[in-house]
């Protein structure tokens, strides 16, 4: 047995990369890229975060909890939602080169997800009625996708944000795909992916598994076990699947960008298993029904 040699390259455990109110700071330059980056950002009841977006745009979304974020004399409150679990949330977009602050009265957790900019666009409230949700796959496949910036009334310069959740015992991110360079079916586009999972008995936690492999272009070899708030990047490869344990229910956040304008996200399967969506769908396999989660 050989152990994956690029696991602390492209892994992220769980208060790796923290910074002051800031559970996650993931940079472009931390990540060793050059577009994609996230933060999770803990606030207390009443307590408010200031940031400069520099040469980012950022999507920001509730993962639990509401805010109000000020910009520029605006003031739009994302309304949020309880808990990553219980509904879609809606989302703020706020341009490269803008001051702007996150204020919870509450409290709560928020996922900015970013990308380096070319283009200053308008800061822009959107409602979950923008979000594009489903499920995708069929059988031990299925997953429930909500797509923030990828189908939607709005596109940003760069960035893409999804969510993606597995129930116990499925797959993710199956048969494996890639999106490393920009041709007519594929997009160039640098990939995060952060971890959050739920246990169906109180008290346990969670774990499953995150390969990535060779591609014809690019080595890259990471099998990894992942937990609760662990992170995973991903710049090239094969990637997928994405399993998760039977027992403990995984959300991910998907974050890409990469140097193509809009939101264009085109992928390439791995030959050796793309018959499997076909086979899927041909099939008499019915989704997983225990989703989605909550209704989309």
């Amino acid at each position: 047995m050989t152990i994956a040699k690029d696991n602390k390259q492209y892994y992220i455990p769980a208060g790796t990369l923290t910074n002051g109110a800031f559970d996650l700071d993931l940079t472009p330059d931390r990540a060793g890229w050059a577009w994609s980056g996230l933060k999770i950002l803990s606030l207390s009841p009443g307590q408010t975060q200031e940031i400069n977006s520099l040469e980012d745009e950022v999507i920001i979304l509730s993962l639990e909890g509401s805010c109000d974020i000020c910009t520029n004399n605006m003031v739009f409150t994302i309304e949020g939602r309880d808990n990553i679990w219980s509904a879609v949330s809606d989302y703020v977009y706020i341009p490269r080169d803008t001051t702007y602050s996150i204020t919870s009265a509450k409290g709560g957790r928020f996922a900015l997800a970013s990308s380096r900019a070319d283009n200053r666009l308008e800061p822009r409230y959107c409602p979950t009625i923008e979000v594009v949700s489903m499920l995708r796959g069929r059988g031990a496949m299925t997953r429930q996708i909500n797509n923030y910036t990828i189908g939607n009334a709005f596109t940003p310069d760069h960035v893409l944000v999804t969510e993606v959740y597995t129930p116990g015992g499925g797959w993710s991110s199956y048969p494996p795909h890639k999106h490393e360079k920009d041709t007519d079916d594929e997009r160039a586009l640098e990939e995060i992916y952060y971890y959050e999972m739920r246990a169906m008995q109180e008290g346990r936690e969670g774990f499953g598994f995150q390969r990535i492999y060779p591609s014809p272009d690019f080595d890259i070899d990471v099998c990894v076990e992942v937990h609760h708030g662990d992170t995973v990047i991903m710049p090239y490869g094969y990637h997928g699947p994405t399993m998760c344990a039977p027992g403990y229910d995984l959300y991910y956040l998907n974050v890409m960008a990469g140097p193509a304008q809009g939101a264009q996200w085109k992928v390439t399967f791995d030959d050796a298993h793309a018959w499997v969506n076909d086979a899927y769908e041909q099939a008499a396999y019915e989704h997983n029904p225990r989703l989605p989660f909550y209704p989309i």
